[in-house]
């Protein structure tokens, strides 16, 4: 295997790898733009099929919807409803494979209750869909993962969730589903794309998409957002993954053909864990969306909104009216009602929702009720829809459609392919112990670093080996390591400031002055390992905290337009070159 790090120099490797003026190969089979779950895990399915793979992002890994979710990986009920039983047991079947082979340090078990208004129907109709449930993940392969569901009373609730009001239910149904980082799968995707030979470069953004005579598409021409220098990348094969922005990259071919994708808003509200006495989630049906209370390590997640979405898709951002929204929807059920001063923070993210049909002249297979994979122009498969917890069944339809006839020879085995930190797990959890003591990590600690790094934690403590100083906690905020920030940038692939906070950690939120404080310290830590003088650290503190002040504002501000104009108001680290369209 290649090294799974992902540095600045293995960035510029990376891209001198997909210059095809510098490139010995000269070609690639697979290109994948879109640095979400869905291109990350093409990346990773590609390569290990034996493909020459290259994967682009114009922004940091996961900037856009994929670190966004309500970090869950989980079956959807919601698909009950519909009667769509196979969706649910293909989701479910890829919930238990993360949790048990794939990634069982990053993907954790999570109790959610389901509270029940009425005695007799709703007991017997909610507890007849959650069985079925049950059942549906009972049929993928090996042992569950998951125990199964189980009726409460209403002092049994009560007693898992304290502080749900005592007239919100006469009882509930406890079912299990599970929780992840959905930007450290990601990153964790990628890096293991690369590990397994796959070029990989983020802040790399694709602005043609190039053709030969006879308008096949036949490459891409980048732009590296870090130094403005063009690339040309040459490929047999070019995969669009990039959400939201399907239409916007699908234009660049000059095509009239694609799928057609509406961006909707969902936002979620961060508050302390110890403001909701609970020790499970909460399920709860409002008229427009679902609402999920959900434990999350040292806070609550709630979320989400359901609405369209007609701003710039760069970085949406929360609404006064939409915080306000949750808020009224959560207190709805809890003892103790929420307020804003609550909040310490909030993030937006936008689902791709595919309209029905393709345009005109476009050949798709509809794969699935969630996803559509489809053919805009010769050499150029793009794929849109799906969910996070079902990103590798997509990446496997994604790259069969790409790669034709080739895929019955070349068949995906992402399926037994565990991701960075998996492998030899239960060794370094015992190991973590010993560690634990050498450095005064208290047992919360040694959870957090298992479940971010899982074997991985191995690199961590080299680290603190080679400098003492890395092994203490950041002094505003100690939920993490220096080493972590460390980390961040000599293995994660962080290139900016923000790139930290936002995605390697998640201090943006969850904390109530987004890490502020704890800025001089961090860039201490970084400033170093990526080169930057006295300059470059005031610009990237000063971008950061214009970023922090920008969504202040935003979430004071009334409706989508004015919320979105605030946040834009200020400058991104590393622009996008805007497209048309």
């Amino acid at each position: 295997m290649a090294t799974t790090r992902l540095t600045l120099e293995s960035r510029n490797q990376a891209l001198a790898a997909l210059d095809a003026s510098t490139s010995p190969s000269g070609e690639l089979d697979v290109l994948v733009v879109g640095g979400g779950v869905t291109g990350a895990g093409i990346a990773l399915d590609a390569v290990t099929r034996g493909l020459s793979t290259g994967i682009v992002e114009a922004q940091d890994w996961a900037s856009g919807t994929s670190s966004r979710s309500s970090k869950l990986v989980h079956g959807g009920l919601r698909y009950l409803q519909m009667l769509d039983f196979n969706l649910v047991h293909e989701a479910l079947t890829e919930r238990d494979l993360l949790l048990r082979e794939l990634a069982p340090h990053l993907v954790k078990p999570v109790a959610f209750l389901y509270p029940l208004e009425h005695r007799l129907w709703e007991r017997a109709y909610v507890g007849a869909g959650i069985a079925l449930y049950d059942t549906l993940a009972s049929l993928a392969p090996g042992k569950r993962a998951m125990p199964i569901h189980r009726h409460l009373t209403r002092s049994q609730m009560s007693r898992k969730f304290p502080d749900l009001a005592h007239d919100a239910a006469i009882g509930a149904v406890q079912y299990w589903d599970a929780s992840v980082d959905d930007a450290r799968l990601v990153m964790t995707l990628v890096r293991t794309a690369a590990g397994y030979g796959a070029h990989a470069a983020s802040r790399t953004q694709v602005v043609e998409l190039t053709q030969t005579a006879t308008g096949t598409v036949n490459g891409a021409v980048v732009v590296d957002l870090e130094t403005g220098r063009r690339i040309t990348v040459r490929a047999r094969h070019v995969v669009n993954a990039t959400g939201v922005w399907t239409e916007k990259t699908e234009a660049l071919a000059g095509s009239e053909g694609g799928l057609r994708v509406l961006a909707s808003k969902g936002i979620h509200i961060v508050v302390p864990r110890e403001r909701i006495r609970g020790k499970v989630g909460l399920i709860l049906q409002t008229e427009k969306s679902v609402l999920f209370i959900i434990p999350w390590s040292r806070y609550w997640v709630i979320g989400t909104t359901d609405t369209p979405w007609h701003e710039d898709l760069v970085d949406p951002v929360a609404s006064e009216a939409d915080i306000d929204y949750v808020l009224e929807h959560a207190n709805a059920v809890l003892a103790h009602p929420l307020t804003r001063a609550d909040v310490i923070g909030t993030y937006a993210g936008l689902r791709p929702l595919l309209q029905p049909g393709t345009k005109e002249g476009t050949s798709s297979a509809k794969v699935s009720r969630e996803h559509t994979v489809a053919n805009p122009s010769p050499g150029l498969s793009v794929i849109a829809g799906g969910k996070l917890t079902t990103y590798r069944v997509m990446a496997k339809d994604a790259v069969d459609h790409a790669i034709g006839q080739r895929a019955a020879a070349l068949p995906s085995i992402t399926h037994k392919i565990p991701l960075v930190g998996a492998v030899g797990l239960q060794a370094v959890q015992r190991q973590a112990r010993t560690w634990a003591k050498r450095y005064g990590w208290t047992p919360p600690m040694v959870d957090h670093l298992l479940h971010r790094y899982g074997s991985d934690l191995a690199e961590l403590v080299d680290a603190c080996e080679q400098d003492p100083s890395l092994a203490k906690p950041l002094e505003h905020a100690p939920a993490y390591l220096r080493a972590e920030i460390h980390l961040a940038v000599t293995h994660e692939g962080a290139l900016h400031l923000e790139d930290v906070l936002l995605h390697r950690t998640r201090l943006v939120y969850e904390i109530s002055d987004s890490g502020l404080a704890a800025l001089p310290e961090i860039v201490d830590v970084v400033a170093p390992l990526l080169g930057w003088d006295d300059a470059t650290r005031e610009a990237e503190i000063a971008a950061y905290t214009a970023r922090i002040e920008a969504y202040g504002a935003a979430a004071a501000r009334p409706d989508d337009a004015s919320a979105q104009a605030a946040r834009l108001a200020v400058a991104d680290i590393a622009a996008m070159v805007p497209l048309e369209g």
